[in-house]
């Protein structure tokens, strides 16, 4: 429990970034929370949960840069920022605090199975395999997303994207993100030993799966306000799947249960 607890006081250091600017308790602090705690797990493993932890801190380095370096260069994801994405600046200090231990909770809960891991120490075995094979998957899927829509904004700023992994699914990197997480969890399986990991592992989990689909219901909404007239959006929207490639779900905008 104590390796719990110094986890959930790095991700207070590093998400109260929060509080220079509100979306940096979900964005760069995220990031680098991941990061901090992925480097705490590989020192306090002692080799038994080395590979989860060193993707978790490659993970949150790439993110956290990538998100730091996007706003600070570009103009027009700043301004989307300003627009989409409250500054806080209306909030009460106790709101903004509950959101910055809300979001250490969380992600403490996220890098749980490899922490419950670490804790149990079992040996090498195939969840541990599968679910790094699974996080790497998803790590390179999300950032090589984040590559093709980087350089196809670049090329034209005003047009959606629909080419490379974008012709296969419309967010890809939030795919990437899911299975990441679930990479995360297969890994600790055989340490999830009583209902109170169990809960713990599943609750992080489930709460970036919900976090990824109200991500790209918000996504699909901005679309529709800046393409909706746009016969080459229709066509793509219609036929590409939103979240989940092969799996005929096209649309999560009526389904305003979906927050991200």
């Amino acid at each position: 429990m104590n390796l719990f607890f110094i986890l959930f006081g790095l991700a207070l250091i590093f998400s109260a970034l929060g509080f220079l600017k509100f979306v940096y308790f979900i964005s760069v602090g995220y990031g680098f929370s991941i990061a901090a705690m992925g480097l705490a797990l590989l020192v306090a493993g002692h080799g038994h949960a080395m590979a989860p932890a060193i993707l978790l801190m490659f993970y949150g380095l790439r993110l956290g840069g990538y998100l730091a370096m996007r706003e600070l260069k570009s103009e027009n994801y700043r301004k989307l920022l300003a627009r989409e994405i409250r500054d806080g600046s209306d909030m009460k200090l106790i709101a903004k605090l509950g959101t910055w231990v809300g979001c250490a909770l969380l992600y403490t809960l996220m890098v749980s199975p490899v922490t419950f891991r670490v804790l149990t120490l079992p040996e090498a075995d195939g969840f541990r395999i599968f679910g790094v094979f699974v996080m790497c998957c998803g790590l390179t899927l999300e950032a090589l997303a984040d590559a093709q829509k980087t350089a196809a904004k670049r090329k034209n700023p005003r047009r959606f994207v629909d080419t490379g992994l974008y012709a296969f699914v419309r967010c890809p990197n939030y795919l990437g993100e899911i299975l990441f997480w679930t990479g995360v969890l297969v890994s600790g399986i055989p340490a999830l030993t009583d209902a109170g990991r169990v809960a713990a592992a599943l609750a992080g989990w489930l709460c970036i799966v919900y976090i990824m689909f109200g991500g790209a219901r918000r996504l699909e909404l901005r679309h529709e306000r800046n393409y909706g007239a746009d016969p080459e959006y229709r066509a793509w929207a219609e036929k590409t799947p939103i979240l989940l490639p092969f799996i005929p779900l096209y649309s999560v905008k009526d389904h305003k249960w979906l927050v991200g």
